[in-house]
Order: C-alpha cells, then sequence, then structure tokens
C-alpha cells in the first residue's frame, strides 16, 4: 500500500505539472537528471556519506554536520539530497557536498539504484524525513541510517493506534538524534530505545552565520542615526497586514523589509501598503538609503546578515505556513516577534519561555509590546538578552552527535 501511494503520488506529481504547476514542472526535470549525474560523479572506490534534507529549513540544519565531515574527514564525500525545488535550487551549488540532486521517488527500483550507484557508508535524514521503502533497503544492506534533529508529539501517526506501517520506518534507525527528552519518551512507548537526546543542530548553525555576517554598508547606512530598526523577515502579506499599521502610525522606527517571495509584485505591494518613503536595495543609493524610512530587501542571500543591523524582529509565517527561522534573528541578542503558528517549532517556545520571543496575534499586541519597551529600555535588553543567551546555551548538537559515533 505504502509502493502504491508512492505511484500515485508521482503520478499526480505529472498531472498538475501537465497544467503548468511551476514546482512540479521543476521536480520533474530535476528527477530526469538524477541517475545520469550519478553515473557520471560517482567515483568508485570512494566512500560516501549520504546526507538528506526535504527543503531548504533541513539542509540548514544538516549542514553543520556536513561542513564538520569535511573538515575532519577528508576520507569521506559527500551525497547531498533533495525532496523540494525550493532546497535543491538554492543548495544545488553547495561547494561542501560533491554531488547534489534530487531524491529519486521512494520506489523500490529507485532505491536499489541509487543505493547501488552511491553505495553509501552512512547515512543522515534531517528531521522529518522517513521513506520507508529507502529505510528499509539501507537497514538490508546494513548500512547505519541516523535522524537528525528529529522532534516528536504525541498527535503524530507514529503514535496511533493504526500508525503500524510509519512506526516500521522509525525502527529502521540505526539511531536517532533528537531534540528533545519528550521525543526520547514518545519513542521509548513504541519500543525504540537507540536515542539520544542532543538538542538542534540549527543552533550550531546561526552561530556560524553570525561569525561569518557580512558587512553591507547600504544598511547601515540605512540604520545610521537616532531612530530604531526593526527588521521583518520572510514576511507574507498576512503578516504585513498585522504589523504594517503600527508602523504607518510611528514612523519613530525604521523598518526593513525581506519578503520570503522576492518578485515585483511582492515589493509593489509593500510599497503600496507603506505610508513612509520606500526605497529598494537593488537600485538605491547611500544618500537615499539615509533619508529613507523603509528599505525594501529585494534580493536573497542578505536576511541572516541583515538581522545585525536591528533592535528587534519580527520572522513572519506565523500567520499561514508556520514560522519561519527564527534563530537567525535570535542569534544576534534581539527580540523576536512572530505569529501565532508556533507551536510545533520548539525554538519559538524556549524562546517564548525564556522572554526573549514574542507571540502576537493582532496589531494591539505589537503596539502593547512596543510601548512596553519604548517605556523602560532596560525590559528591550533583557528580551535580546535571553534571546542571544538561549542560541548561545543550546549550542553543540553537532559535536554531541559526533561524538557518539565516534567520529
Amino acid at each position: 500500500m505504502y509502493t502504491l501511494g508512492i505511484y500515485l503520488y508521482i503520478f499526480l506529481v505529472k498531472l498538475v505539472a501537465l497544467f503548468g504547476h511551476k514546482k512540479a514542472k521543476k521536480m520533474l526535470a530535476g528527477h530526469k537528471e538524477t541517475f545520469p549525474m550519478l553515473k557520471e560523479k560517482v567515483k568508485p572506490g570512494t566512500q560516501y556519506v549520504w546526507f538528506h534534507a526535504s527543503s531548504l529549513g533541513e539542509f540548514e540544519q544538516g549542514r553543520p554536520m556536513i561542513e564538520k565531515l569535511r573538515a575532519e574527514h577528508p576520507e569521506y564525500r559527500v551525497v547531498l539530497t533533495f525532496f523540494s525545488p525550493s532546497g535543491y535550487i538554492p543548495a544545488r551549488n553547495y561547494q561542501q557536498a560533491d554531488i547534489v540532486c534530487y531524491l529519486p521517488f521512494d520506489t523500490k527500483r529507485n532505491v536499489r539504484r541509487f543505493l547501488d550507484l552511491v553505495q553509501p557508508k552512512m547515512a543522515f535524514f534531517i528531521k522529518y524525513e522517513f521513506w520507508l521503502n529507502y529505510l528499509l533497503e539501507l537497514k538490508e544492506r546494513e548500512i547505519p541510517s541516523y535522524s537528525v534533529s528529529s522532534i516528536f508529539r504525541k498527535e503524530q501517526a507514529f503514535f496511533k493506534p493504526m500508525g503500524g506501517r510509519y512506526r516500521l520506518a522509525l525502527h529502521c534507525f540505526t539511531h536517532l538524534f533528537v531534540q528533545n527528552v519528550k521525543s526520547k519518551e514518545l519513542l521509548k512507548s513504541i519500543d525504540i530505545d537507540e536515542v539520544t537526546v542532543v538538542g538542534d543542530t540549527r543552533f550550531d548553525r546561526v552561530t556560524k552565520i553570525l561569525e561569518q555576517a557580512r558587512q553591507l554598508p547600504l544598511v547601515e547606512a540605512f540604520a545610521g542615526g537616532e531612530r530604531k530598526v526593526f527588521v521583518v523577515g520572510s514576511s507574507w502579506g498576512d503578516d504585513e497586514a498585522v504589523y504594517m499599521p503600527f508602523f504607518n502610525r510611528h514612523r519613530e522606527w525604521k523598518l526593513i523589509i525581506a519578503s520570503h517571495e522576492v518578485n515585483e509584485e511582492r515589493v509593489a505591494r509593500i510599497i503600496e501598503q507603506y505610508e513612509g518613503k520606500c526605497v529598494r536595495y537593488s537600485t538605491a543609493t547611500m544618500e537615499e538609503v539615509a533619508q529613507a524610512d523603509c528599505l525594501i530587501v529585494d534580493c536573497y542571500g542578505l536576511l541572516s546578515s541583515i538581522y545585525r543591523y536591528g533592535d528587534m524582529a519580527y520572522v513572519g509565517g506565523g500567520f499561514g505556513v508556520g514560522i519561519h527561522n527564527v534563530l537567525e534573528a535570535a542569534v544576534y541578542g534581539i527580540p523576536v516577534f512572530f505569529g501565532p503558528n508556533n507551536r510545533k517549532f520548539q525554538e519559538a517556545q524556549l524562546l517564548k519561555e525564556c522572554g526573549g520571543g514574542i507571540e502576537i496575534i493582532a496589531t494591539c499586541d505589537i503596539e502593547n509590546k512596543m510601548k512596553a519597551f519604548a517605556d523602560d529600555a532596560s525590559l528591550l535588553e533583557a528580551a535580546g538578552k535571553a534571546a542571544g543567551d538561549l542560541v548561545s546555551t543550546n549550542a553543540g548538537a553537532t559535536a554531541r552527535i559526533f561524538k557518539h559515533l565516534g567520529l
């Protein structure tokens, strides 16, 4: 039944691609290249370690492990696979991986072809990747497989009475490196004992980002002066509907907005909503940004460095698909606002608990919190410190995994 479901999924992807679905078309085009790429690039006699991530967020969690492996164990080469175009396309030129490609769909034939070509010495699946046929075949071939930065909740299918097929996938792992004690307890309830609580490798990733943050003279020119700066990252339309009214009334704040999607329609919509003077990063001069109220970042790849210029941040997605990476902002020691869809994100829960993260549901929540910060600067300082301390004290998951593996 599982494999039949995979074939049905493949059929649906091909069907929607015929009707112009861009993501499906990119996925199918990428899949056609996977096996020819592997045949060309895999070198016989080479020891490969396979890392698999669903999308870009999981890739960011896997990067600390890949980079530590390359730095400390040059005898290994890395094969990195993705499920989603949103992960593969930004990472296809990632220099720390020897081969980057799509993961062939989880049919038994594809699984055998992939493993016959790569012959990995070990395999790492990041967070929520549980492909049954791959895991069964890895176990059959006695290739160690590991789940990294995974986190489990009791409402997941693994822990339901009818979840036997899902539990089978988990039982295939050689070991699971989970984020918290609750996950370990849940796994024990279904007789999975090869589990170690190590935390989230994403804390290691954002710590590295902090060390490598870029100097951005244009943003620095915008942020200079007496007014404080509020950075909005990965913003969606639903987020803007909540935070924009506040900043239209409070011009004592400067605003930097990096939309989740960068295109002319999104930029035009932001400019239409904001009543102050906007400039675009791609076209503004140093003189123009110094006079502007709002800087719109209309390109990719800068956000993680831009947070360094903020006094506070808002991370989008919490009024829709789920919040994006709040740790990228928190690592700079600034308070982080986000919307209500954050329950499944442990890092957001930790930020709320320590006072470094602020959940907002409506514009009035921003109004009240910003007023409190304005009235008492020590509150702002304490919230920022709490956010920064949370990141620094939770780093180290990668080292703990390597120690357990004897690497």
